[in-house]
């Protein structure tokens, strides 16, 4: 077979994907963000962008959350995909499962809030009714 035709073999072959469920896709893509949409959430994730973290140590740095709503948080990141734990001695040692992933994310949405100049704090729906 010459160069034509495989050019011509593999133009003449047609792969078929399956189609996309567009409303699945965007209730997944809305439970993502609702995910990184608590502040003590965020606030976790920036402390393990740093390195693995102990449940302990985290209550600590995040100064006022009950240990067992720090536990509840990592449980909701670990259900999502972003965060895991691996057991060290007695205690959980957590970490970022997709940090440069998120890594990204978070410096898109830091950009993205830049350009609307933090408009979205005044939203009357999700905002805090005022700017920062």
């Amino acid at each position: 077979m010459n160069g034509a035709d495989a050019v011509a073999t593999t133009t003449n072959t047609k792969t078929t994907e399956p189609p996309v469920d567009e409303a699945a896709a965007l209730s997944t893509a809305a439970c993502l963000f609702r995910s990184l949409g608590d502040p003590m959430r965020l606030a976790i994730i920036r402390h393990l962008m740093l390195g693995p973290h102990r449940v302990v140590d985290l209550t600590r740095h995040l100064d006022g959350p009950a240990q067992s709503s720090v536990s509840a948080a990592l449980a909701c990141l670990r259900d999502c995909g972003l965060a895991e734990s691996r057991p060290e001695g007695r205690a959980s040692l957590w970490s970022l499962s997709t940090q440069p992933e998120l890594l990204e994310l978070l410096a898109s949405a830091e950009k993205l809030l830049a350009a609307t100049g933090d408009q979205v704090a005044l939203c009357a729906v999700y905002g805090t009714g005022t700017s920062s």
